[in-house]
């Protein structure tokens, strides 16, 4: 018996639909505010005309038709631009036509002038506004393509009045018509893609050391005393480490020793002490009203607080005796600590998630649903590409069904599969590879990515340092390349963060490794910055400039828009920001420019080449550009001379001065 063979195209075909994750197992992502591109390849045989429409349908039910327009001649790509505010899931899909009236309007633009086949193309020009209904525009175009002592020239131009080609418009003359398939797009509240990051260990927020040498913790309620300078640089959200209790056994000493002296108060990751576990407060730092208070200080100043979640345990942890089959034992019986060599951490167990997966994962949502309690919405995890993927899809599919507004970020500096399928399955910000991408070469590829080939799942957040990532680049860059890195990351998406120290320029590291010396993992660290502001040594209002322009610029708060261009030197990054004013609330087109150089130890010269198009400009404009960090102007277009002195001027943040309403 002969099977049928269905096909799996449809009369026009429709391919490639964007956004979308790959294979389609979960939906795409965009946060509110966020302007998404949706775009299809569509095309067809032979050379008729096609219309293309996308029609999505918003949580609530309610769907709305655009119009898709071809992105470029030859492509077959059609793109729509939605800014899309309401926050749940949204579903798409894509509708191609045979464009009958389009096709017909483009033969007879040849044909009548030519006088080719004349009275046949009136005819069938004729027959399709009949066709097209008894609207008055329509009926009265019918009327004159009926009405013999009009010219062919005249009937020709009743076609082409802009009130007719509205009508028509409206109501499309379509045969053929196919769909694809639905896409679902998650639309997730504006915190889960923009936000300007800062860091500080609450335990070193107040400390006192005395004269003997010991200390004394910071608290919370000391710690809440930095809240409104870190609120006045312009950050929005505070990341701290665990603030659990931290185990005794093989706690770690200053610089990661294994040796210990009284009162070292080890690292925030080993967690788990007689004191509790993850669902306790390290009593040093406070209880866990002191922990709200902090909590109520933040939001007060405008600021949210992203807590730590780690899931490994100090060999003191109540798990270890309480489940200690969530742990690998080794042959001679001891627990297995956690490695990445050569670096050993003694002071911790990894949790085995294959022993009791359904156990654990019980456990951690109880974990989450009890901080989410206490007010926290924001969730750093710390190394999350040593779980099981699965665990984490099942885990944050819970708890964002649960809580819709919890947002997680991922610190996975892992190989793509893993740190890319964390994202996909739920993530919604992730460290990326940033850190290590210094030349511009590596710049301009990781730009491009972020932007445009991972974007429909991949929220990048890009910190220019952690406690125990310093690069050689800063190592060895000095002030210029500080304040490089901060520039980059700040206006290159719209999730950037800092550790604190980054102001006071603490750029020393370990001999041999890419941490600071003294790191305050291990230690408490006491810093003045009262002094260094008198001293005029510190980046404190660098970060709050980056800052300020990031909240007056709504092109900065995208991910989607960013644009490489050209110069002719190879440490002279340029790229740019575009958001067209139909997205800026009345505030017009926004459009930055920024020209970078990336070698910190050199004065730079060259010629810069820019795309005019991506700026929303003809090809030949002449525009003011103004420069937000020097408030210099200078008159640019389409190739620029700039001059670029790492150590005094080492780039450029230009604003593009449309004319009004534009």
């Amino acid at each position: 018996m002969v099977v049928e063979y269905e096909p799996r195209l449809g009369r026009i075909p429709i391919r490639h639909l964007a956004p979308q994750q790959p294979g389609n197992l979960w939906p795409a992502k965009a946060y509110a505010g966020e302007v998404v591109p949706f775009e299809a390849t569509v095309f067809r045989e032979g050379h008729d005309r096609l219309g293309v429409r996308l029609i999505i349908t918003d949580p609530t039910g309610r769907a709305t038709t655009f119009r898709m327009r071809s992105v470029a001649a030859g492509t077959d790509r059609w793109r729509a631009e939605l800014q899309l505010n309401v926050e749940g899931t949204w579903t798409w899909k894509v509708r191609a036509f045979a464009d009958d009236w389009a096709t017909w309007l483009h033969n007879a633009e040849v044909k009548i002038p030519a006088g080719i086949d004349v009275d046949l193309m009136i005819t069938m020009g004729r027959d399709l506004l009949e066709r097209a209904g008894t609207r008055k525009v329509v009926a009265d175009a019918a009327a004159a393509f009926a009405d013999p002592a009009l010219s062919p020239e005249a009937k020709l131009a009743v076609a082409l009045d802009p009130r007719l080609t509205a009508a028509i418009e409206a109501k499309p003359l379509a045969s053929l018509t196919t769909e694809s398939e639905p896409l679902s797009l998650r639309v997730e509240r504006p915190r889960a893609g923009v936000g300007s990051w800062y860091e500080f260990f609450p335990r070193s927020e107040g400390a006192k050391r005395a004269k003997d040498g010991t200390w004394t913790s910071g608290t919370f309620r000391t710690a809440a005393k930095r809240l409104p300078a870190v609120a006045e640089m312009g950050f929005d959200v505070l990341y701290l480490p665990p603030i659990h209790p931290i185990g005794h056994a093989f706690r770690k000493g200053p610089n990661n020793s294994l040796v210990t002296q009284p009162g070292d108060p080890g690292s925030p990751w080993a967690i788990g002490s007689a004191d509790g576990g993850h669902d306790a407060v390290h009593p040093d730092l406070g209880t866990v009203k002191d922990f709200q208070f902090f909590l109520q200080t933040a939001n007060k100043l405008g600021i949210e607080v992203a807590l730590d979640f780690a899931l490994q345990c100090s060999p003191d942890h109540p798990w270890v005796t309480e489940h200690p089959e969530w742990f690998t034992h080794l042959p001679d019986g001891s627990i297995a600590y956690a490695e990445n060599p050569p670096k050993k951490y003694q002071d911790i167990y990894p949790i085995n998630f294959d022993t009791d997966p359904v156990g654990i994962r019980t456990e951690v949502l109880r974990l989450l649903r009890y901080w989410i309690g206490l007010g926290v919405r924001i969730f750093r995890v710390d190394n999350p590409h040593t779980k099981p993927l699965q665990f984490w899809e099942v885990v944050l599919h819970e708890i964002n069904t649960e809580f819709p507004d919890v947002v997680f970020l991922a610190e996975a500096f892992t190989r793509p599969a893993m740190l890319h399928s964390l994202a996909q399955v739920g993530y919604q910000q992730s460290y990326t590879y940033f850190t290590w991408r210094n030349t511009k070469a590596e710049l301009e590829e990781f730009f491009t990515s972020i932007s445009h080939e991972t974007s429909a799942f991949l929220r990048p957040n890009l910190f220019v340092n952690t406690p125990d990532i310093l690069t050689e680049y800063l190592q060895f860059g000095g002030l210029p390349a500080y304040r490089i890195r901060a520039a980059l990351a700040a206006t290159a998406s719209p999730s950037w963060g800092v550790y604190a120290g980054y102001e006071l320029f603490e750029h020393v590291a370990r001999p041999g490794s890419e941490e600071n010396i003294d790191n305050e993992k291990y230690e408490y660290k006491q810093r003045d910055w009262a002094a260094a502001e008198k001293a005029g040594t510190s980046l404190a209002p660098y970060l709050t400039r980056l800052n300020l322009i990031r909240a007056a610029h709504p092109a900065l708060r995208q991910l989607r828009n960013l644009d490489v261009h050209w110069s002719d030197d190879d440490s002279i990054l340029v790229y740019s920001k575009f958001l067209d004013g139909a997205y800026t609330e009345g505030a017009g087109t926004d459009a930055l420019i920024m020209v970078v150089n990336v070698d910190p130890h050199s004065v730079r010269e060259t010629m810069v080449h820019l795309d005019l198009t991506r700026l929303g400009l003809a090809p030949d404009a002449r525009f003011t550009v103004r420069d937000l960090l020097t408030g210099d102007s200078f008159e640019w277009g389409r190739d620029n001379y700039v001059r670029l002195d790492a150590f005094t001027q080492p780039l450029h943040i230009l604003h593009v001065e449309y004319p009004k309403g534009r």
